[in-house]
């Protein structure tokens, strides 16, 4: 008989305090590798994003995308004797994540150096708005607040019109630099011995995310310009409209490509040694005039006949989908992409697997936790013999 496959995080335990988007996107993704994360919750309603939407069988989309394979405690952590519960957990925890509100944690006595005296072994993630320390350490910070403050939001839209991008990028670029730093910490605690705190800013995190643009703004003079769906430094590269009313996209990367569209697509070979698209910068410079010719071969036909040609041609290109064409694509169906999980209610939901696969290591897709599911088990486990009394008080 075969041994179950262990995963990586398999023996890792979190215990996180986390709400919203931030931190449990990045405890999700220690979860899919195996780690037992404990969600700690309010008692009653839990994490508030369990009630951002009601779209998935009556559960929040933000709060199932976030929060399978996990286990759900339910800890009223103004009382004494809830914090004693979440110090045995952290007695035993490797890794303590938390986004609460500015200077929460520490008024709970969970800041970084209470934690370090209290549990020397254990890695301390915090995860905040603009950092712990700074003139904006105390402002809470939300992801559209991000983006605006990172200039992402003058970045995105036409040239009329700004306007957010459509996830929630602060949040989602904080979770991963939170998810890295701390498998990052396990190793350098596993070959040192000691355990390194982590701390994440949306807006650092963003703000990384930002450095083209920033480079680009330093050293140019002047900001990319808002397009809509083109490239503020490279063209062609945007979307086009065909003959059926579809958009087409397609990029230009090289003078190859460059010279192999005007030949073999738009029947203009002479194009591509035209003074004013000899060169990327060229382009970008003339690109009304470039966009005028690209615009008006791509009317000529329907779409899926353009896309076939610049395939033909060797151009990168796609279709622009909405999220129902996204759900149905090709190539998630034939890499088995979706797996079914559970929702509390009994409903299975499809969810996508992680993007990183290891070989031979699946990874766990077990089902989102009801708020406080596994409260009665965790207090069990811990030897509680006052669990009665904590429901009864309202702690749990």
């Amino acid at each position: 008989m075969s041994l179950p496959q262990r995963r990586p995080l398999d023996g890792i335990t979190v215990v996180s305090l986390e709400q919203a988007v931030a931190a449990p996107y990045a405890t999700r993704q220690l979860a899919d590798l195996g780690a037992r994360v404990i969600k700690v919750e309010r008692p009653g309603d839990g994490d508030f994003a369990r009630r951002y939407d009601t779209t998935v069988h009556g559960q929040s989309s933000y709060f199932v995308w976030l929060n399978r394979s996990k286990e759900s405690l339910t800890l009223d952590l103004k009382d004494p004797r809830a914090r004693e519960v979440l110090h045995q957990l952290l007695d035993r925890a490797d890794v303590f994540v938390q986004n609460l509100a500015p200077g929460a944690a520490a008024r709970l006595g969970l800041g970084v150096d209470a934690l370090g005296e209290g549990h020397p072994r254990l890695i301390p993630c915090t995860i905040s708005g603009y950092g712990t320390s700074g003139p904006w350490a105390d402002r809470k910070a939300y992801d559209l607040l991000v983006q605006c403050q990172t200039g992402l939001v003058s970045l995105t839209g036409t040239a009329e019109e700004t306007a957010r991008t459509g996830i929630s990028v602060a949040d989602i670029a904080a979770g991963m630099y939170a998810y890295s730093g701390i498998l990052t910490a396990l190793y350098t605690r596993a070959v040192t011995g000691t355990a390194h705190p982590v701390e994440v800013s949306l807006f650092e995190a963003l703000a990384e995310w930002m450095g083209q643009p920033a480079y680009y703004t330093r050293y140019g003079g002047t900001q990319p310009p808002r397009l809509g769906t083109q490239h503020a430094t490279i063209a062609p590269y945007g979307a086009f409209t065909a003959a059926d009313g579809k958009d087409v996209l397609f990029s230009i990367q090289n003078e190859r490509e460059w010279a192999a569209l005007c030949a073999r697509f738009l029947g203009r070979p002479e194009l591509a040694d035209d003074p004013r698209f000899a060169t990327g910068s060229d382009r970008v410079t003339h690109r009304e005039e470039l966009n005028a010719v690209v615009a008006e071969r791509v009317a000529r036909s329907g779409a899926e006949e353009i896309l076939k040609e610049l395939d033909d041609v060797g151009i990168a290109c796609a279709g622009v989908n909405d999220v129902a064409a996204f759900l149905d694509h090709p190539v998630l169906a034939a890499r088995d992409r979706w797996r079914e999980v559970g929702v509390p209610g009994g409903a299975q939901v499809q969810a996508l697997l992680p993007p990183a696969d290891l070989a031979g290591l699946p990874a766990r897709m077990d089902p989102v936790p009801a708020v406080g599911e596994h409260t009665e088990a965790i207090l069990t486990e811990l030897g509680r013999d006052d669990i009665a009394a904590l429901r009864a008080d309202g702690v749990i």
